[in-house]
């Protein structure tokens, strides 16, 4: 038998970071024993959002969903020991994705690292976080001027750098289909290519190597043969692009590459160990296929929807991949679907549907102008919705959650308080001490920073002007400038950016035929409103800190508006105080709380608070996101009227239940409706 050539492994990561950079350290040097060959990094919300701990909207947030990088010392403290020019590593950053790489290339060239050598990947995609993720700080056009002057200077400075990873995964989270994430990711692509060709800092012999260094981070989900048509559709529609449009002829500056996180949006809390099977499935979508392969894999734990995964769970993740990659024969083939009429025509058809998206985006003047006139938001709230609605009646089918629900015990969630990590809320003060100790000594023996006004200056000085922004922002990071102060003086020149929350033009999901389950809360409505004297009963769905993940929220907002709710909801990063004026200035009837990244335990409470200095205890509060039942319990008992988790998905269910604690908070006898 004729030795076959092998392809190679991807790049195993774990997406990781918490707390604090000491722990978070601790953390990638033990994965990249356990065998890893990347980094991964997560950062918290108020680095994303170019915040320091000590802001009023950090409350609650530090060291929760990632790790805290507030200046220089801190990234010196995340790679200390981890030599970064033999390293790959993926920052998953995007509104202050300039700062966190100018702060990564300094602590290299602290290191003593050829900067030319550095390899890794900074997702940089400020498109998706308007439409999905909600970590944007700057409007549009400034945003994507950061990006493209990131991409001019590594492609002279960084080489091997990708400075951009175009990330479609989030979109399928907030509800996209297949059509809608490819044709969204590459009008992303296309803007982003136009504003570097057009910016003049890159000659036009060049643009290949631009086009090279674009990565892309997709989302696999369980329909695993409609996902790997999905990846060889991105495949053709990327060549033909880079081709046509911008004339790129070296078929390897064309090469679609892209890594892969798997599906969390799919992951059940219902009968967790179901995760699994769901986890293998979904990379097999990007690993089967050798011409559509992901270049990167990271896949997310077992419990991830129960709160944030332990360390072993991450490590079983990891053994996943590597039990597929060395223990199988899978790359030892040449691709195996190559001439199946089946995934041929399927792949056909996602072309065909994805460039007539992509086509009527540009008609409306590409992807910029169809996040800010709230085309794209309005698209994907609409398709979350149908998804959400097929679930509910049971067209789509999730096993142990609305089929198959019957289970024995599980040992593996038999104490739930140790089937996840918990992160030590005193973690908080300590990055907040650090932090000021940092501001009060940066200038003094043995740091030395000049002082850091100086360099802040220069940068609002090149912001309001043309240069590229990339030198400013390095000097800043070597005057040991903080992440609010970089993100503050920004904002000065630029202004911030409040997206479009597509709810109002979102379109009824579920209809309220008579009889139906929405008909019956629609009349517990009427009669409600009727009862308190008001032509309608109002709702408010506040995001408190800086938590944007708006899906569920946006869900339950078109969902309550569908039941005959007057629904407030001004989108996310609000803070409690904020939330509770809004709900007195309006005078609504309920207050609905969406937390998914784990501040519940301090700025739920806060609202209850306020509310009740204010005299208002009468409106009840709803709480939802990703709460543990012990937190659950406390909340409750703290004043909270119902707590519902990603289990609870009747959506029409819940606006019912809030309806009713409305009834008990203002003293009104239970409705008698046939459920």
């Amino acid at each position: 038998m004729t030795e076959r050539q092998k392809d190679r492994p991807w790049l195993m990561r774990t997406y990781a970071g918490h707390s604090t950079a000491e722990a978070s350290n601790e953390l990638y040097r033990r994965n990249l024993a356990k065998g890893q060959t990347g980094l991964s990094v997560a950062f918290d919300l108020p680095t994303q959002t170019g915040y320091d701990p000590d802001h009023v909207l950090a409350r609650g947030e530090v060291g929760r969903v990632g790790v805290p990088v507030s200046h220089l010392g801190d990234m010196r403290r995340l790679f200390q020991d981890i030599p970064l020019e033999q390293m790959n590593t993926s920052m998953t950053i995007n509104a202050t994705a300039m700062w966190l790489l100018a702060l990564y290339q300094v602590v290299a060239e602290e290191q003593g690292a050829d900067v030319t050598k550095l390899q890794g990947t900074t997702q940089n995609d400020i498109v998706k976080e308007y439409l999905s993720r909600g970590t944007h700080v700057f409007p549009p056009g400034p945003s994507l001027r950061l990006t493209t002057d990131m991409i001019a200077y590594t492609v002279s400075h960084i080489p091997k750098w990708n400075p951009i990873n175009i990330c479609s995964y989030h979109l399928q989270e907030a509800g996209a289909t297949p059509v809608q994430e490819i044709a969204y990711a590459m009008s992303t692509a296309i803007a982003v290519l136009d504003a570097v060709r057009d910016s003049g800092q890159v000659p036009q012999e060049r643009m290949g190597d631009v086009v090279g260094r674009i990565s892309f981070f997709v989302n696999a989900g369980v329909r695993f043969v409609e996902e790997m048509c999905k990846m060889r559709a991105f495949g053709r529609i990327w060549d033909t692009v880079t081709r046509e449009r911008y004339g790129i002829e070296n078929p390897k500056h064309r090469r679609f590459r892209y890594g892969v996180q798997v599906n969390s949006l799919g992951l059940t809390e219902a009968q967790p160990e179901n995760n699994v099977q769901r986890i293998v499935l979904e990379m097999l979508a990007v690993t089967l296929s050798r011409d559509a392969r992901a270049r990167a894999v990271q896949l997310p734990a077992w419990n991830e929807a129960l709160g944030l995964p332990r360390p072993w769970d991450q490590q079983w993740s990891l053994r996943i991949q590597q039990v597929l990659a060395y223990e199988s024969d899978l790359l030892e083939y040449e691709d195996i679907f190559e001439g199946s009429k089946v995934i041929e025509a399927k792949v056909g058809e996602l072309v065909a549907e994805a460039t007539a998206e992509i086509e009527r985006i540009q008609e409306m003047g590409g992807a910029m102008a169809a996040v800010e006139s709230g085309y794209l938001k309005s698209q994907l709230v609409s398709s979350h919705a149908a998804r959400r609605a097929r679930i509910e009646s049971g067209e789509e089918r999730i096993i142990g959650v609305n089929a198959f629900e019957g289970t024995e015990p599980n040992p593996l969630t038999a104490d739930l308080d140790t089937a996840i990590q918990t992160v030590d809320p005193a973690v908080e003060a300590r990055v907040i001490a650090s932090l000021r100790n940092w501001r009060d000594t940066r200038y003094q023996p043995p740091f030395n920073h000049p002082r850091p006004c100086k360099a802040l200056e220069k940068l609002k000085e090149a912001a309001r002007g043309t240069d590229n922004l990339m030198e400013a922002t390095l000097e800043c990071a070597r005057a040991g400038v903080t992440t609010g102060e970089w993100a503050g003086a920004l904002r000065e020149v630029f202004g911030e950016f409040r997206a479009p929350t597509g709810v109002s033009s979102a379109p009824v999901a579920v209809t309220a035929e008579e009889g139906s389950a929405l008909s019956e809360v629609r009349r517990k409505v009427e009669l409600t409103a009727k009862d308190l004297g008001v032509g309608k009963l109002r709702f408010l769905v506040g995001k408190p800190g800086l938590d944007g993940h708006s899906n569920g929220a946006e869900q339950i907002a078109v969902r309550a508006r569908d039941a005959g709710f007057e629904v407030v909801y001004q989108g996310i990063r609000l803070t409690p105080e904020q939330i509770v004026d809004a709900a007195l200035a309006e005078d609504v009837h309920a207050v609905g709380l969406s937390i998914l990244s784990g501040s519940h335990a301090q700025l739920v409470p806060d609202v209850l608070e306020r509310l009740r200095v204010a005299g208002a205890t009468d409106i009840p509060v709803i709480a939802g996101g990703i709460i543990p039942s012990g937190d659950a319990e406390q909340l409750r008992a703290a004043g909270v009227a119902a707590v519902f988790t990603p289990k609870d998905f009747d959506i029409t269910g819940i606006i019912g239940r809030i309806v009713d604690e409305i009834r008990n908070a203002n003293k009104l006898d239970p409705l008698e409706v046939p459920a």
